[in-house]
């Protein structure tokens, strides 16, 4: 809920200062991240379900957000909602299904930048079957199991969102080391 809130102020902020409040945005959620890092903690039966779990939960915020007075406020003075980017949402368990994420994650307001493989695999299956229920259907069930089996999501949560950052800090400062030499060349021949 922390890009949520961000969202919102950013917006009743631009709404203050007589500004558009028409701006895109997205909060992204990698989802096979959650059930990678405790892939060799839980039993076979919860196997790929913590990140469609988290995602669950997620989306239920979201649209519980999307009804509340506070919404409805910025949006009747012009805002976009908000959306979900489902990322990371290509099955890393070679005995799940190819498209595990995508089947389990289809929904309004959402957005998936699922990797080519997965779009392939998407585009051989006729079915997707029922997209994401509002109430976030039986995702506080499932997170319970996990919180069962002594499974820490707020400390999970912290800890992914930490190593996430450092892997965009490392590829940013990666992008930056490469455009600094190409102009370095660039320079040179000129």
């Amino acid at each position: 809920m922390y890009a949520a809130e961000a969202f919102l102020k950013g917006i009743e902020r631009r709404i203050n200062a007589g500004l558009t409040p028409n701006v895109g945005s997205v909060a992204s959620v990698f989802i096979s991240r959650w059930d990678t890092a405790v892939a060799s903690k839980v039993p076979d039966e919860l196997r790929n379900q913590l990140g469609i779990a988290i995602a669950k939960r997620t989306y239920k915020a979201c649209r519980s957000l999307l009804t509340s007075p506070r919404w409805q406020r910025i949006y009747n003075a012009g805002a976009r909602p908000q959306r979900l980017l489902w990322a990371s949402t290509g099955t890393k368990d070679p005995d799940a299904s190819d498209i595990l994420y995508i089947k389990s994650l289809a929904a309004p307001f959402t957005v998936n930048t699922m990797p080519e493989v997965t779009l392939k695999a998407l585009a051989e299956h006729t079915e997707l079957g029922p997209t994401l229920p509002p109430d976030g259907g039986n995702c506080e069930e499932v997170l319970l199991k996990f919180a069962k089996i002594g499974i820490d999501i707020d400390a999970l949560a912290a800890q992914l969102q930490d190593e996430g950052a450092q892997s965009f800090v490392k590829s940013w400062n990666g992008l930056m080391s490469v455009i600094g030499s190409k102009s370095m060349v660039l320079k040179k021949a000129s």
